[in-house]
């Protein structure tokens, strides 16, 4: 019995294959249609959201990408059909390039492959079909979901330590695009598989806000109480401000109320500001003549 041909599927491994080549070839192909935050920003070559997909480091990268995009994508066009799996696929390549520009906006950075459209094929793949377990390197295989939230927490982790020239921040991306694309075109499935529907969601959501909110990955302690040591050094005046203000507050009280209203610490501040103005009065100018 004969399978049913993935028609776009097939196409999108042939035209990213034929690109791949040509990028290989030639350095002005791959420099036109690389994904660069630069270029797209300020030169506003948007086209690069899409195009940097068809383009590969090396044979490996490609070849292990359109095994990826074989082994899933087949199986997601047969059930959202070719329309919607387009969708799927481009929509996580674009939502996967997005947040990479967030991440790389103020950065030297180039990057290139179809990595985020594959994962958000994988993570759809997962939400319609999610009692199919994943092998990973011909592994035993996992429980989707389990691999899903491995996946995400890796790639987050992996972007924190950036030790590798892996655009983890498109994968991630990608893969929560294609993910929510797929729950919105089949809600059925979300109302059956609502808890791996949540289980990767939630983590997902969370990860992306703390991206949003803290895109350099800064220290979450200092991340946290920097606007607020901030704001409080803008609402406190500087020491001698608030010793001078204190100081006519002591004198104003003193000519309403005589020298006996003070209180003991009132007292002590006259005399602490009056003995440093002594003390500074008595001072003597270096011989020097330098100011130390």
């Amino acid at each position: 019995m004969y399978e049913p041909v993935a028609f776009c599927t097939t196409l999108v491994i042939l035209v990213t294959c034929v690109v791949s080549y040509l990028g290989f070839r030639s350095p002005a192909v791959e420099e036109k249609y690389i994904f660069c935050p630069e270029r797209i920003l300020a030169g506003k070559e948007y086209y690069r959201l899409v195009t940097s997909a068809f383009l590969h480091s090396g044979w490996g990268h490609l070849v292990w990408n359109m095994v990826g995009l074989y082994s899933f994508g087949r199986s997601l066009e047969w059930a959202l059909g070719m329309g919607h799996f387009l969708l799927v696929y481009f929509g996580a390549v674009v939502g996967g390039n997005l947040l990479s520009l967030y991440v790389h906006r103020h950065h030297e950075y180039a990057a290139y492959g179809a990595s985020g459209g594959v994962c958000g094929v994988i993570f759809a793949y997962l939400l319609l079909f999610p009692g199919v377990g994943v092998a990973l390197y011909f592994a035993l295989p996992i429980p989707g979901w389990l691999f899903a939230i491995g996946f995400i927490v890796g790639s987050f982790v992996a972007m924190k330590r950036a030790r590798d020239n892996i655009g983890q921040d498109a994968h991630l991306g990608g893969a929560i695009v294609g993910f929510l694309i797929a729950a919105a075109l089949e809600p059925e499935a979300v109302r059956e598989n609502l808890r791996v529907f949540l289980l990767v969601l939630v983590p997902a959501t969370l990860l992306l806000v703390y991206l949003w909110v803290n895109p350099l990955f800064l220290p979450v302690p200092a991340f946290l109480e920097r606007p607020y040591r901030t704001r409080e050094r803008e609402r406190r005046p500087p020491r001698n401000k608030r010793e001078a203000a204190q100081v006519d507050a002591v004198l104003e009280k003193i000519a309403k109320r005589g020298l006996d209203s003070l209180t003991a610490e009132e007292r002590a501040l006259l005399e602490e500001v009056s003995g440093k103005y002594r003390r500074r009065a008595e001072s003597k100018k270096p011989e020097s003549g330098l100011a130390i």
